[in-house]
C-alpha cells in the first residue's frame, strides 16, 4: 500500500514543480508514494488523508496548529533552501524520514 506525502503551501503553484521532482525522483528508486500539492485552505480536505503533512516555507506559521489538528501525523515545514532549489530528492529523503520516525 502506497504511502500518502502531502504538501500544503499558499496556492500549490511553485509546489506542484517540487511534487514532480518528488515523483521523479521516488520513480527512479521504484518507490510508490502518492504525493500531492494543495492549498493550505485545503487542509481539512486532505489532510486526514496524508501519511505525513509537509509545509512549504512560505506557511510554515501554521506549523503549530497543523501539528495539533493532526497529532497521530507526522508534521514538519519544507527547508527553505531545498524549497527554494526544487529539490525533490532531499525533500523526498526528508518525507521518508518523518514516515519511519
Amino acid at each position: 500500500m502506497s504511502k500518502n506525502i502531502t504538501l500544503f503551501c499558499c496556492a500549490g503553484m511553485s509546489t506542484s514543480m517540487l511534487v514532480n521532482r518528488m515523483k521523479a525522483e521516488a520513480a527512479k528508486r521504484g518507490v510508490d508514494y502518492n504525493i500531492a500539492a494543495y492549498s493550505l485552505n485545503e487542509l481539512d480536505s486532505y489532510g486526514p488523508d496524508a501519511d505525513v503533512i509537509l509545509l512549504g516555507p512560505q506557511v510554515r506559521y501554521a506549523l503549530p496548529k497543523v501539528k495539533a489538528q493532526f497529532p497521530d501525523k507526522p508534521v514538519d515545514s519544507i527547508d527553505m533552501r531545498s524549497y527554494g532549489m526544487m529539490d525533490g530528492k532531499t525533500v523526498l529523503e526528508f518525507a521518508e524520514k518523518k514516515l519511519n520516525s
